[in-house]
């Protein structure tokens, strides 16, 4: 991708360690301390992927409870925001129960990003 128009921010900026199930969550100090610094070099944002419930419970309202909620609600967060749910293999079971995803949402994220590119 092109560094100068795609940029990749995670929650957390150091590995939090492994958990039982998977990865511990990000540090809860990283994103209040970093974001909106990094944020301020970013004056032509136009679009946002929020990937995973940790970035969703951060950046959006609490109207939608899951993530489920979120992701299925996704044209309410436009143009600034798309939340996504992780691309992890542990989430086909997710994919699977919800093919609206990849049937109307993956298009339109496509398309989207297509016209800002």
């Amino acid at each position: 991708y092109d560094e100068g128009r795609i940029a990749i921010m995670p929650m957390g900026f150091c590995y939090p360690g492994k958990g039982a199930s998977g990865d511990l969550p990000p540090r809860p100090e990283c994103a209040p301390r970093w974001h909106a610094h990094l944020l301020e070099h970013l004056p032509n944002l136009e679009l946002t992927l929020l990937v995973g419930s940790y970035a969703q419970n951060y950046y959006l309202d609490r109207r939608h409870a899951t993530l489920t909620q979120r992701v299925a609600a996704w044209q309410e967060y436009l143009p600034q925001f798309i939340p996504l749910v992780h691309p992890s293999p542990r989430n086909t079971y997710w994919l699977q129960q919800n093919p609206w995803f990849e049937a109307e949402l993956v298009p339109a994220l496509r398309q989207r990003v297509h016209n800002l590119l």
